[in-house]
């Protein structure tokens, strides 16, 4: 079982994005239309994270990234097709150990403005973020052994902060459905 290791914020991965989004961009080059770091990883704000990158990838046709299921192997990817989420085409990168996440979702998927918001509601909100990092810290400690309990422990407040964000993102004039 994987385990919910938590670790204070670092530049360093903002670099490992930068690195991996470079490949999936050969990759992905005829169907990517763009490409974003997203989760705890990439704000600063929340000051802890799992060290995992994860990436959200808009792409033309959800459908056609299928056909590159072999080449993303070739680069330490494991398909996961929707993996829970209509849709999708979700890809892990190192296993149990993992070390990348890559979400990949079709221009117009309401999912990409609720990933690209909440992470600008936590950017744009400190004192939000903050607490998401303490209990991120908490619930890692709590359930070191078990990251499904650790997911779960912090649905309850994402929901809230995905719930804010969508009203902040609605105020600020910026895409929402």
């Amino acid at each position: 079982m994987r385990k919910a290791e938590i670790m204070p914020w670092t530049e360093n991965w903002n670099e490992r994005f930068q690195t991996e989004s470079h490949i999936l961009a050969a990759v992905l080059e005829k169907e990517m239309i763009e490409i974003h770091h997203i989760g705890s990883t990439s704000v600063k704000q929340i000051g802890f994270a799992k060290p995992i990158i994860d990436l959200l990838v808009v792409v033309k046709n959800i459908h056609n990234l299928d056909a590159y299921n072999n080449q993303l192997e070739s680069f330490g990817y494991t398909p996961r097709g929707e993996n829970g989420m209509t849709g999708r085409r979700y890809f892990i990168k190192g296993g149990q150990q993992r070390t990348h996440h890559v979400h990949c979702h079709q221009l117009g998927d309401v999912r990409i403005d609720i990933h690209l918001n909440f992470k600008q509601y936590m950017i744009k909100h400190p004192d939000d973020a903050k607490a998401y990092g303490e209990l991120k810290v908490k619930l890692a400690e709590q359930f070191h052994h078990d990251v499904h309990m650790y997911q779960a422990g912090k649905e309850q407040f994402l929901d809230e902060m995905i719930l804010k964000a969508m009203k902040w993102a609605k105020k600020e004039g910026k895409p929402f459905a």
